[in-house]
């Protein structure tokens, strides 16, 4: 896509699902525009057989991923009511305690130890489930689901809509039990979340909090391993950082930048009126998705894009967890859990390094994440 970027950033293209083709739109202005204007909707795909790189549509219709203003902007002023410092101020020693407690299992099995599955898979799916008090004996279960719902291969499509129905099922019972029952957890926080008359329906809240599971562990859980995996093989860097602790916030953020997490687009927006965006004019009904991952490489942004360089400075926030009104709500639970997990693994293990040559990691190419499926490692 970086190609696109330079040669046609608002190019017309097909989706492998979905009906028609669409628009991509990959500079950084562009994709500012397009997620921020009011012309382009989100709403307006409900019901609709939208080009998509998934078999099955992810979202369900009454997902805040599928909301326009004003009702997008009731919603998240309700969920960053439940949502806010408090939540994030409770967990943060929670996240510590647990990293340690992964890493000590790992350096208890030793050099080769799977840092995926000690500490990728595991740190994020716990966080939001505690987070949300979901009981333990449940999350591997959710876990499974969320991996179909991400599936792109054709054969996968039944799979996907049956995890999305099973996971819709589990959410109805739950958070009905908590609207009767509140304990201290975010899904409690959220099922009485009032501002002056407004609550959020039974629907909104089992949608609600299905996706801040699935949203809150899936991009975490890969972003952990493909960070790691940058760092390790970006020697320089990894001892800049190591010398020069401070550096981790900054770090993590270039990281963000740097890093192609997923391996394709998310969630279009429809022209709801003849816009012009990078001087292609888009027609109303068009379907348009953006590339966050380019519009984080745009060299009229950041000098030298390509280049993963800790002191960069911000010449303006990268797009790693989205833009404008859709703009990621769990970015800073996130962001403890990336600062926790990396800091601490590189405080611990001064000399960690790839138990293999890096060609010999295998990534996924399944779902819609890019990551490696295994992350051996060694010190």
């Amino acid at each position: 896509m970086t190609s696109l970027l330079r040669e046609e950033p608002v190019a017309r293209v097909e989706m492998p699902y979905g009906s028609g083709p669409c628009w991509l739109v990959t500079r950084y202005a562009d994709v500012q525009l397009v997620t921020s204007d009011r012309r382009f909707s989100r709403a307006a795909l409900i019901g609709a057989d939208f080009p998509r790189i998934t078999p099955a549509p992810i979202a369900q219709p009454e997902a805040i991923n599928l909301m326009d203003p004003p009702l997008l902007a009731r919603f998240r002023r309700l969920v960053a009511h439940a949502f806010g410092p408090r939540q994030l101020e409770r967990m943060t020693p929670w996240v510590q305690e647990r990293v340690d407690s992964l890493l000590t299992a790992m350096e208890a099995e030793g050099p080769g130890a799977d840092l995926a599955a000690h500490l990728s898979d595991r740190l994020p799916l716990e966080t939001i489930c505690e987070l949300l008090g979901i009981p333990a004996e449940d999350r591997p279960r959710l876990r499974g689901w969320a991996i179909a719902m991400m599936t792109m291969t054709p054969q996968a499509g039944e799979a996907a809509v049956a995890a999305r129905q099973e996971l819709r099922a589990y959410f109805d019972a739950l958070t009905a039990r908590r609207r009767t029952a509140p304990g201290e957890d975010l899904l409690s926080a959220l099922a009485t979340a009032r501002i002056g008359d407004e609550t959020l329906t039974d629907g909104e809240l089992a949608v609600l909090a299905q996706l801040l599971m699935v949203s809150g562990h899936d991009t975490t859980t890969y972003d952990i391993s493909d960070m790691v995996f940058t760092l390790l093989t970006h020697p320089a860097q990894l001892a800049q950082l190591q010398a020069r602790p401070a550096l981790l916030e900054q770090a993590i953020e270039e990281l963000l930048r740097h890093i192609p997490f997923r391996q394709g687009v998310g969630i279009p927006r429809v022209a709801l009126e003849d816009v012009e965006v990078g001087g292609v004019t888009i027609r109303a009904g068009d379907t348009v998705h953006v590339s966050y991952l380019t519009a984080n490489r745009d060299e009229s942004v950041y000098e030298r894009p390509e280049e993963l360089d800790f002191e960069r400075g911000c010449p303006a926030p990268h797009m790693a967890f989205g833009h404008g009104m859709h703009h990621c709500l769990g970015s800073h639970l996130a962001r403890l859990m990336l600062r926790t997990a990396i800091g601490a693994l590189l405080t611990r293990f001064p000399g960690l390094r790839l138990a293999v040559p890096p060609e010999e990691i295998r990534w996924n190419t399944r779902s819609i994440w890019r990551f490696p499926l295994a992350l051996p490692v060694a010190w």
